[in-house]
């Protein structure tokens, strides 16, 4: 298996990660979740000889689950980087930016990620920048439209509002939630965008996940 970290094949990963005690059989990977039989079994194979994984062989009764999500997830975010995504950045004046945005864009057609994201959950980063993902359906139409809406200017460098056209496309919504009135990217997500992201990604990553751990929470 070339990558189990890529788009469709992720999906095994953050469906294990999400219910990291269940024990797994082949066919809950394929089907709804759009992976072909050979996919899953890949993924599986890799992810066992990755060491994360225990095989139980029942006959008919086997099944596999989760040993170690420690280890699946340091392995992930070393192949894993924020830059892989499609960025596009603009500059608003409002400081109520993000309440403009959930009024003009669907609950179902975003997700915030990064720093913004983040803090909502721990108020880390003191930071003005907004990093949203989007999920639309005629990239350019459909994000010229929400730029009107919302008086987005392009500038000649820089910017304060960043929307994301997702690397993984299939699977970067997956566990995505409401917090505080906002649609955030799952904690697995904000954790693997973060890791590797400057300024002060490593650091908020790991106070994320702390403060997870406290209130009963995890990673997924």
């Amino acid at each position: 298996m070339k990558n189990m970290f890529s788009d469709k094949a992720s999906i095994i990963a953050r469906q294990m990660l999400s219910n990291p005690g269940r024990k797994w059989v082949l066919r809950d990977f394929v089907g709804a979740s759009r992976l072909s039989l050979g996919m899953a079994q890949g993924v599986i194979a890799a992810l066992q000889d990755m060491g994360c994984l225990e095989r139980i062989k029942k006959g008919p009764l086997s099944y596999t689950r989760l040993s170690d999500t420690e280890l699946l997830i340091s392995q992930w975010i070393t192949v894993y980087r924020f830059s892989m995504n499609t960025i596009y950045t603009y500059y608003t004046p409002h400081t109520d930016f993000l309440k403009r945005f959930k009024t003009a864009v669907p609950a179902d057609k975003y997700a915030l990620t990064l720093h913004s994201g983040a803090n909502l959950k721990t108020g880390f980063v003191n930071i003005e920048d907004s990093y949203i993902y989007l999920r639309l359906e005629n990239w350019a139409q459909e994000l010229l439209r929400i730029r009107e809406k919302l008086g987005l200017k392009k500038l000649a460098q820089g910017g304060n509002v960043h929307l994301i056209r997702p690397f993984y496309r299939n699977t970067g919504f997956y566990g995505s939630r409401a917090v505080k009135g906002l649609r955030v990217v799952s904690n697995l997500q904000l954790y693997l965008d973060l890791y590797n992201f400057q300024p002060r990604g490593r650091e908020h990553a790991q106070y994320l996940k702390e403060t997870l751990q406290r209130e009963g929470e995890t990673l997924a």
